[in-house]
């Protein structure tokens, strides 16, 4: 069922949708039981974990956490916006959470080499909905960034290519 909007081995090639493979574990197990619980409304997840027991949610996150990362097709790089999000990036401290090479870690998502479209929305989403199961720090890290600055760096992270 995960392959349908996530891909094969978890490396999604639907642009609204993100990648799971080499997400951490911890942050995978945590989002499997928050849109579960029904904590993170996710239309498109609704019912499909309900009454998955922990230890399966706990093989899920595994699983796709093991897998390679394969970078998510991009377009071509505007050597603008991708200086202008390399910028922003830094100046926002991203890679202090996120590590340098937006790799992720623990409870903290990978973003290097996602979808564009997939990190522009969910960055829109923290910015301007908050809303239960996210992450209060980003909603905080993202406040009163214009639509420009979110693609710009959505555009940036889009093109960096995960380490194996």
């Amino acid at each position: 069922v995960c392959v349908a909007c996530h891909g094969p081995q978890g490396n999604s090639t639907q642009p609204q949708f993100p990648s799971l493979a080499a997400q951490p574990k911890v942050f995978l197990e945590n989002q499997l039981v928050l849109i579960r619980d029904g904590l993170r409304n996710i239309p498109p997840m609704k019912g499909l974990l309900d009454g998955v027991p922990d230890a399966e949610l706990t093989e899920l996150a595994r699983y796709f956490s093991a897998q390679p990362a394969t970078p998510a097709p991009a377009s071509a790089v505007d050597a603008a916006r991708y200086t202008r999000g390399q910028g922003l990036a830094h100046s926002m401290l991203c890679g202090t959470c996120h590590l340098p090479s937006y790799m992720g870690r623990e409870q903290i998502p990978r973003l290097a080499g996602q979808h564009e479209r997939f990190l522009r929305e969910v960055m829109r989403e923290y910015r301007d909905n908050p809303g239960p199961g996210r992450d209060t720090a980003m909603s905080a890290a993202l406040y009163g960034l214009k639509d420009e600055h979110l693609d710009d760096l959505a555009h940036f992270l889009s093109h960096l290519r995960p380490a194996p």
